[in-house]
């Protein structure tokens, strides 16, 4: 494995070689339209190019992840998987238009997820540019349902029924270059509503406002006091509400997500803003109501583990800084159900969940490169005896 770290700085002349149909398909991917649950024609598009680059396999599973397997040269070897999520955070459903410069391509929902999806989809083509093979089979696995709602169903499908035991895992993600997530803080992202109905109004002596009501829940959720071992934190990520200056809002919403390295911890802290929720609500004689988005349990590979420490030799070997932090995405999923795993980034960009979402060429291909050496680390049996 040293040798073929070495010669991963040579591999990116090579895989720039191949800019044009990697940023073919970045764009393509980008442009089709693919918000949670109605991620179709991304799917469809996805399994198409990976039909022209003749992999050896394209299918769907029971839940329609899209799937495409390119076969090892030991079948007794299980799978190793390369997992990108097609949905994205852009709700639109009408084509897009992306910018290509010479050094950075533009465009809606660009960062999350349409670069990881365009890259996976160009791996074929840049195997066999390279002549790489790998003992293992290689599966090309598009997840649907990630963000949001989503939950993850589709990876937690995929993985709950893969037949066979699984090597290893890749998870792609657009950004940021440098990345490399190993575990997964517990978490439960939620929503709270406030409606003020016409009887709230008539029993109320002042008319209530859903947004000052929103407010104290705020401000309740804030004196809360969290952990500092288990680490712990709540995040108040988004809220809205009213219909204009002049009016008391009728309705409001607030978003937020608690993390902890305690599963235990984060439930906890659930249970005290519900009880939030039904105190105020019954002060204000408000219908507020709370419910959960979605929720992970708490999972890690050790620091030390064959995979992490190969993973960031790989990084090194690139001249890459590497940054572990706790992340809330598919590597839970994999390292839940003990399959080991490592989320890597695939170049730096701005402005991740904004219209001009930007991303730059170059780092590219360099990002790809490390996910390349990384697949050859567990191709040559880093996961194995764990």
């Amino acid at each position: 494995m040293n040798n073929f770290r070495e010669q991963l700085a040579d591999l990116v002349d090579q895989i720039r070689s191949l800019r044009e149909i990697i940023i073919t398909n970045i764009v393509l991917i980008g442009q089709t339209p693919a918000p949670t649950f109605r991620e179709k024609k991304r799917s469809k598009l996805f399994m198409e190019r990976l039909a022209e680059f003749q992999v050896d396999e394209i299918t769907t599973d029971g839940y329609r992840n899209p799937i495409g397997i390119i076969r090892g040269t030991d079948a007794s070897k299980p799978p190793i998987f390369v997992l990108a999520h097609m949905d994205t955070f852009y709700e639109k459903v009408h084509p897009l238009n992306y910018m290509i410069k010479a050094d950075t391509i533009t465009g809606a929902g660009l960062l999350d997820n349409s670069v990881g999806v365009g890259v996976m989809t160009s791996l074929p083509a840049i195997f066999k540019k390279l002549e790489l093979k790998f003992e293992s089979d290689i599966v090309l696995a598009g997840t649907i349902q990630s963000i949001g709602k989503g939950n993850l169903r589709g990876v937690r499908h995929l993985l709950k029924t893969w037949p066979t035991p699984i090597r290893g895992g890749v998870c792609i993600e657009g950004i940021e270059l440098g990345r490399l997530n190993y575990y997964s803080d517990g978490m439960i992202r939620g929503e709270i509503g406030c409606i003020i109905s016409d009887e709230s109004k008539r029993l109320s002596e002042y008319t209530p406002n859903a947004i000052i009501i929103i407010n104290e829940v705020i401000n309740k959720i804030l004196n809360l006091k969290l952990s500092q071992r288990p680490r712990s934190r709540i995040v108040i990520g988004r809220i809205n509400g009213g219909a204009n200056h002049g009016r008391l809002a009728p309705e409001a919403n607030l978003g937020f997500e608690i993390r902890s390295d305690s599963y235990r911890v984060v439930k906890d802290l659930f249970a005290e803003i519900r009880d939030i929720v039904e105190g105020i609500g019954h002060r204000y004689e408000a219908e507020i109501n709370l419910k959960t988005i979605s929720n992970l349990k708490a999972a890690r590979l050790k620091h030390n583990h064959p995979l992490v420490k190969e993973a960031a030799a790989v990084l090194n070997a690139l001249g890459i800084k590497p940054v572990t932090k706790p992340t809330e995405s598919a590597l839970s999923i994999f390292l839940s159900r003990k399959i080991p795993a490592v989320t890597l980034g695939v170049t730096h960009g701005e402005n991740r969940y904004k219209d001009n979402a930007t991303m730059e060429i170059e780092p590219m291909y360099k990002g790809i490169a490390q996910i390349i050496g990384v697949l050859k680390a567990i191709d040559s049996g880093v996961c194995d005896e764990q």
